[in-house]
């Protein structure tokens, strides 16, 4: 009942739409043919085996050597042989293409199975043709065929290949294997087949219809053009001839029906027409052709027979296609219809017939005209094919068009693999199924060829049993089973198939209309589409006998025709290495284009900074007066010149001044008795050259010699007046400019003068010191014998010259009074310094400040001493302030009656300061590394009393001298100390090591984890587990480097986006979760991740260069397999360039812009441009989102897998989303500004309202944006404000763009023009470690420079929560403020004097290090540090801060510091350790932590923020 349904309904669809179309319309497709067995006989229909598979394993794979002969050897021994034997029954040429043609309706088994494989055929060392060099390295490839995938699994179901066509005699290779290709072939118009210019011809395919486009292996050409649009491809013009001729049949049929039956439509006639065809064609095969090629009636047709299965057989597919190919011959004539032969042009020369090897899908047939058709099938009408034997011509067997990159193919070898491909039975089994005696004897298999069944038999180790089907069908005398195989083959195709023309019970035709078509012979075909009649042909054209018309001249021979092209291998890659190369080379340079443009941008940021700062300082541009001359001066050979002005002052000094006027230096003439000038003797006379003898040189340069002239003119009357001598003289210039002593040159006498000072006085070895290795013995003696100038004595000790300490202590030193310090003055004055006792040192100081030189040491003289010191720290105390000071120090010694003081006074003054004098130095800038060791090391470290209570504000001092340490540690019971080796230190190390970041590195390896099972599961499944696609085959390093990396960049880009899920930090940070998840090292992870990702990028973009290059050089039946959504497989083989794959395809453009972006994204975010240009950073970070977009859109292709990107990226994006939205939500706030004042040190303080329901906590950081500036980046900074009070403040420090422009904004001049304060944009809070600074019972707080913010919020919360009697787990904070000068941020003076003020509980200790100051025991410094501490006794205050808290000067020394704390604190266990500054300063925290850490003793926990 279903059947009847299904055959109604197709009726009514098919033909009951058309009224003139009352039968069941055929379906092109072979479908419902069989209406039990539906798909039997249809496209993609399997091969029906006769006999058992025969395949090594039973299943599917192959026979192959050594348990069968090679194939080439094979065919060799079985087809080789003599061409130009006719036919032992006249079968006509005509006959054998027919039978092609035949084969090409019912079979579609050439196209190449997926996944690739291959059966390669080994070519004999030495052959002829493949091999005439003699390699023994040719391989030819060979495919094998489609398969039935779900077959070939278990011996249960061994392979089975498939039909591509329909395996029916339907006329499929006329109208095409499915309905879309039928309509591509037709016209539309009264039932035509579409034909192209004249009507003889179909047209050129356009792409439409996917036709074969084999290469033409005698030129090489490939492509569409020439290539007709049929029904079915074909691989020659002779077959195309065929195929043309039933073209032309229908188009001739449907003329004649719409002639008939003007009414009918279109699909009426074309439906009409191919049914005739159809019939017709299907009773030429059985009746006409068929008997003529076996010799042998075919048996009456007894009706239609339902059970029957008429599938072809592997057994015909092999045994049709060999058994034809014995009979092809080398050429073909073509002749007209009075039997005139048409000779063939070549290259060579006319030849009487078309040669076989090289027509093989020629595309010279293109445009042929209807005499070219007809001529070719006239001609292959008249000629007799070859003998019925195993003899093959070379145009098969050696000049078959070749697979792959190969030309040329053995026809006969491919087609024995192919039956070793197909499984076919044995020789016998063959014979066995069909009747026939199976084979004993090898004597009795061909007695005509004994010597070919003889060599055979050699192969096959003479066992008939082991005889192939292929080889066995071709040795015998006049083929009984290849006749037996093609004949059952046939007659079963008849009598199975439902829609046969003479079964009258389908209704296509009566009775009468069958023997009508029954009496149609292809002689009546041929005379109605070509222009010959029915006289000139004979009356069977599939046979030749004598008396027919037009007889052949003789037997053709390949020696009367032209030669076959030889064998040619192509080379996909063939130029395109260059190219390659050039787009790999373009790929690596991108970080460097990125990297150039980066430094393009920070350079023009860096211009318009400057530009901003020198705008900001509106520098005051003094006049140079008129009296001044300008000239160029030379500072040497690799410095560029400087335009200066001169000036010649009364009191014999010229001063050298720059545009602005400000002096560059002074040159003195005083000390000269004659001054030395030497001029350019050179054309134009520019340079001259006035000598120093104490300093450098100075060089100028003059326009012309008229400007020289007159300068030199002026200088001589101006050393007249001031009488002293001028000695001139003039030399080449090039010798000037080496007579020249310049600026460099002088520093490297300066600095061998030094060594040598510093090695005489401590007597170090004169290898450390530096031997002399000067040019001359003249230059050694100058570095010795030079003198110190006082700008140069100042510049050594690190001040300016006019400083009143140098102006006393270069007094003292210059002895002689001559304005310069020579090697032995000032080695006097500085073993004073250095090996001298307190009392002479003293005594050094007490005679540089008696400027009278009276033996006492006046009030007013003892205040310019300390008024010499304090210049050092940027004149921090007033005139009133220093005299405070000295008053107080006067009465402290119970001098207060007295207005001087002697030398004993002073040194009485200074008893309590005895030992800090002892290590009093002079530091000199530019010491050698090799003398600091020489030098004693001091630091300080916190001491607890014997009581009890810590001494927070006594700092103390020791010295390292010869490895004593002069102070008495205080002890008492505590951890007992082991003293370890270097192992034991590094096992301690690691043990801390691991305690400290044991949550950082749990995380790092369990994400390193998770990311290469990734890697090895991807690598796996592509290696061994990935469905049978074959890329695995092709390409195997390629695939497992380019997917593992990419199931790696998916889980990495996708999960990088938490780490900026700040607003979720920042909650959960505050949950147990943070006892397992390190959330302060968010931004570290970050950037671990996008490092990471970035390098298995790199390996993703290089497995893909490894998979482009092997794609570009796999051949299309690979590909096509491989991609099958991308690549159909035409026949033509060649590859697509590798260019598509990076420009014309989604996977490759996408991948090559990610590149970019890649790019572009990392470059801007290395430390170095993100603090150059922070908003170029905020731009192309934003690119994140094209990135993701990118990402997404790259793998959506699915080229190679199905997309995965969203299985990793769905909840990452959704977190981050709802994270950025919530910060889109403040962000669109705008909150109003209480409070903006400029403080020093370009310190910006804003005040702002705080919005609702914003909670903090102290250390906690905001992003702001400030949409007056005309941007909307976000910048981060840290709040200054405490959680209780009810403003936000922040303390901006200008050092960028951003910041910069933001004081302007906020400056008095910029708010009285917009009458108002800019409001913020607000995003956060956001969480980091220093808020972590209560959990911990001992807490250091390091803050150096701005990064003192953090800490200024957490000491005003910690002195609230003090005062309010909150619980706190933090007993005690150590707060290290670092800065160069204490006026630098004195709004943090303030924060900390309302922390001691109402810090009750001593339970903050403020350290305060001003590093401006010079090193920790020079001279001024030790004074100063007397200064501050009889202050600090006195008033209980520092003299630089006011504050109580103490004050360093130096930088902090953080070990020994750190190591007090644990004397200091025995009992507790862990210190938390917070800074926040310059990367510098962390690192020295981080050093100092884990250096103590190596001890067995209290444990420091370093969080730390750069900025």
């Amino acid at each position: 009942m279903l059947c009847l349904t299904v055959v109604l309904l197709m009726s009514w669809t098919l033909g009951g739409a058309q009224k003139n179309i009352t039968w069941e319309v055929q379906r092109y497709d072979g479908w419902y043919n069989n209406l039990q067995h539906r798909s039997r006989g249809s496209v993609g229909s399997r091969l029906l085996r006769l006999l058992p598979a025969n395949y090594a394993d039973g299943v599917y794979q192959a026979l192959q050597e050594p348990h069968v002969p090679n194939a080439r050897q094979l065919s060799n021994v079985v087809a080789r042989g003599p061409s130009g034997l006719p036919s032992k029954r006249n079968t006509t040429v005509l006959a054998v293409f027919f039978g092609f043609h035949v084969l090409s309706d019912i079979l579609g088994t050439e196209k190449p199975g997926c996944p690739a494989e291959f059966l390669n055929i080994h070519i004999p060392e030495g052959d002829p043709v493949f091999d005439p060099a003699g390699t023994g390295d040719i391989v030819l490839p060979f495919q094998r065929i489609r398969w039935a995938l779900e077959t070939g699994q278990s011996p249960n179901s061994p392979r089975e290949q498939t039909n591509e066509v329909t395996g029916w005699l339907d006329g499929s290779s006329i109208y095409g294997p499915s309905h879309s290709w039928s309509d591509a072939l037709r016209d539309f118009s009264n039932g035509q087949l579409a034909s192209g210019p004249g009507g003889h011809v179909p047209r050129e395919t356009d792409g439409k219809v996917p036709m074969w486009k084999a290469l033409d292996p005698s030129t090489g050409q490939g492509g569409p053009h020439g290539i007709y649009v049929r029904g079915k491809e074909q691989g020659n013009r002779f077959l195309q001839a065929m195929s043309i001729a039933w073209f032309r049949y229908h188009n001739y049929l449907a003329a004649e029906l719409a002639k008939d039956h003007p009414g009918w439509s279109d699909e009426d006639v074309f439906q009409h027409a191919r049914k005739r065809v159809i019939a017709t064609f299907q009773s030429i095969v059985l009746y006409e052709w068929l008997p003529a090629l076996l010799g042998t009636p075919v048996q009456t047709y007894t009706g239609y027979q339902q059970h029957l299965d008429p599938s072809l057989s592997p057994e015909f597919v092999a045994a049709a296609r060999i058994f034809l190919a014995t009979m092809v011959p080398p050429g073909v004539y073509k002749r007209d219809p009075r039997c005139h032969l048409q000779n063939v042009s070549s290259s060579s020369g006319p030849f009487p017939a078309v040669r076989l090897c090289n027509s093989y899908w020629s595309r010279e047939s293109t445009g042929m005209q209807q005499e070219d058709v007809d001529d070719l099938l006239l001609g292959m009408s008249s000629q007799i094919a070859e003998q019925e034997d195993s003899v093959v011509v070379e145009d098969l067997q050696d000049y078959w068009y070749g697979p792959l990159k190969y030309s040329r193919a053995d026809y006969v070898a491919s087609w024995l693999q192919r039956g070793r491909d197909l499984g076919l039975p044995t020789y016998n089994q063959a014979r066995e199924r069909f009747g026939l005696e199976p084979l004993q004897d090898w004597t009795i298999l061909a007695p005509h060829s004994q010597q070919k069944v003889l060599e055979v038999a050699a192969l096959y180790a003479n066992n008939t049993a082991q005889l192939e089907l292929l080889p066995g069908g071709m040795l015998e005398a006049d083929s009984p089973l290849f006749s037996a195989i093609i004949l059952d083959q046939f007659v079963r195709l008849r009598d199975g198939d439902r829609f046969w023309f003479e079964n009258t019970k389908n209704g296509l035709f009566t009775v009468k209309e069958a023997e009508e078509i029954r009496n149609t012979t292809f002689r009546d075909i041929l005379a109605a589409v070509t222009y010959s009649q029915q006289a000139e042909l004979q009356s069977n054209v599939f046979v030749w006998s004598k008396g027919d018309p037009c007889p052949q001249p003789q037997q053709l021979t390949a020696q009367l025709l032209a030669n076959c092209t030889p064998m040619t291998v192509l080379d996909y890659f063939e130029g395109s290495g260059a190219g390659f190369a050039i787009i790999i080379i373009v790929l690596c340079c991108l970080p460097l284009v990125s990297l150039f443009v980066a430094w393009i941008i920070a350079i023009l940021r860096e211009r318009d900074f400057k530009k901003l700062q020198k705008k900001k300082k509106g520098s005051v541009r003094r006049e140079v007066t008129g009296e001044a001359i300008h000239a160029m001066e030379w500072h040497g050979p690799k410095t560029d010149s400087s335009l200066v002005y001169i000036q010649l002052q009364a009191d014999k000094v010229l001063k050298v001044l720059d545009g602005r006027g400000l002096v560059l230096r002074s040159v003195s003439l005083k000390a000269q008795q004659r001054v030395e000038v030497i001029l350019s003797s050179n054309k134009g006379n520019k340079a001259l050259l006035l000598k120093s003898p104490k300093e450098y040189d100075l060089v100028l340069f003059f326009s012309d010699e008229a400007e020289r002239s007159s300068f030199f003119g002026k200088l001589q009357d101006y050393l007249k007046t001031s009488c002293l001598e001028l000695h001139v003289s003039e030399m080449k210039e090039q010798s000037l400019l080496k007579r020249a002593v310049t600026q460099e040159q002088r520093k490297q006498i300066l600095e061998t003068f030094f060594r040598h000072l510093f090695a005489q006085m401590l007597d170090i070895n004169k290898t450390d010191a530096g031997e002399l290795n000067f040019e001359s013995s003249q230059k050694a003696k100058e570095s010795l014998t030079c003198e110190l100038s006082r700008a140069e004595f100042a510049e050594a000790l690190g001040l300016k010259a006019n400083s009143m300490f140098v102006d006393s202590m270069f007094s003292l030193a210059d002895k002689d009074g001559n304005g310069y310090i020579s090697f032995r003055e000032f080695l006097d004055i500085l073993v004073v310094f250095m090996k001298g006792s307190s009392e002479e040192k003293s005594k050094l100081m007490f005679r540089m400040y008696d400027i009278d030189e009276n033996g006492f040491l006046s009030k007013e003289e003892f205040l310019r001493m300390l008024r010499s010191f304090i210049e050092i720290s940027n004149n921090c105390l007033s005139r009133e302030q220093a005299e405070q000071v000295t008053e107080s120090m006067f009465q402290a010694s119970g001098f207060q009656d007295r207005d001087e003081l002697t030398w004993e006074d002073f040194h009485y003054m200074l008893r309590d300061h005895d030992n800090e004098l002892r290590l009093t130095q002079l530091c000199i800038k530019g010491v050698p590394e090799v003398f600091k060791q020489n030098v004693h090391s001091r630091v300080s470290f916190i001491k607890k009393e014997p009581r009890g209570r810590i001494l927070s504000h006594a700092l103390f001092f020791f010295s390292t001298r010869a490895n004593q340490y002069q102070l008495h540690l205080y002890t008492e019971a505590q951890r007992k100390k082991y003293q370890q080796n270097k192992a034991q230190q590094k096992i301690q190390e690691f043990k801390r090591f691991i305690e400290n970041y044991r949550r950082h590195i749990v995380c790092v390896v369990l994400f390193s984890a998770i990311t290469a099972g990734l890697f090895v599961e991807r690598a796996y499944y592509y290696a061994f587990a990935s469905p049978s696609t074959g890329i695995a085959q092709t390409t195997l390093v390629g695939i497992i480097i380019s997917r593992g990396s990419a199931a790696c960049i998916s889980f990495m880009y996708s999960y990088i986006l938490l780490t900026m899920c700040r607003n979720l930090i920042t909650v959960l940070r505050e949950t147990f979760l943070n006892r397992y998840i390190p959330f302060d090292a968010a931004v570290d992870f970050h950037r671990w991740i996008a490092m990471a990702a970035l390098i298995f990028s790199v390996l993703h973009t290089a497995g893909h260069l490894v998979n482009v290059y092997i794609f570009s050089v796999t051949p299309l039946s690979v590909l096509s397999c491989l991609f099958s959504s991308v690549f159909m497989n035409d026949g033509s083989q060649l590859p697509q360039k590798y260019y598509w794959w990076f420009f014309q395809t989604i996977p490759g453009m996408t991948g090559v812009l990610l590149l970019i972006i890649l790019a572009v994204m990392y470059v801007f975010a290395t430390h170095h441009f993100r603090r150059v240009s922070f908003q170029a950073f905020w731009i192309t970070h934003h690119l994140y989102v094209l990135l993701y977009v990118l990402v997404i859109i790259h793998g959506s292709y699915a080229l190679i897998q199905q997309p995965r990107f969203h299985i990793y990226f769905i909840i990452p994006a959704l977190i981050y989303g709802a994270d950025k939205l919530l910060s889109l939500s403040r962000k669109k706030v705008e909150i109003s500004v209480v409070k903006a004042e400029l403080l020093p040190s370009g310190v910006t303080h804003l005040r702002f309202q705080r919005p609702q329901d914003f909670d903090y906590k102290s250390g906690q950081w905001v992003r702001i944006a400030c949409m007056a500036l005309g941007t909307t980046e976000y910048h981060p900074f840290t709040l200054t404000s405490a959680p209780h009070e009810d403003t936000l403040s922040l303390h901006i420090r200008a050092v960028g763009p951003w910041t910069t422009r933001l004081r302007e904004l906020y400056s008095p001049e910029s708010l009285a023009l917009i009458g108002k304060l800019p409001k913020l944009y607000l995003d956060g809070p956001f969480g980091e470690g220093h808020q972590e600074w209560h959990k911990f019972e001992v807490s250091v707080l390091v803050g150096g420079g701005i990064g003192v913010t953090p800490f200024a919020s957490i000491l005003k919360d910690l002195v609230f929560k003090s005062s309010i009697n909150s619980k706190l787990m933090c007993k005690k904070i150590y707060f290290i403020w670092v800065t160069r000068t204490q006026r630098q941020f004195e709004w943090l003076a303030d924060i900390i004097r309302e922390v001691e003020e109402t810090d009750r509980n001593e339970l903050v200790s403020v350290h305060i290090y001003i590093t401006q100051l010079a090193e920790k025991f020079d001279l001024r410094t030790t004074m100063l540090y007397i200064c501050e501490r009889h202050f600090q006794k006195v008033l209980n205050k520092s003299l630089f801060t006011g504050l109580r808290s103490i004050t360093h000067f130096g930088r902090p020394p953080f070990v020994p510091f750190f190591d007090s704390l644990q004397e200091v604190h025995p009992e507790v266990h862990k210190i938390g350790v917070f800074s926040c500054g310059p990367p510098g300063m962390t690192k020295s925290v981080e050093k100092a932590c884990q250096q103590l850490n190596k001890k067995d003793q209290a444990y420091f926990a370093h969080h730390y923020e750069n900025f």
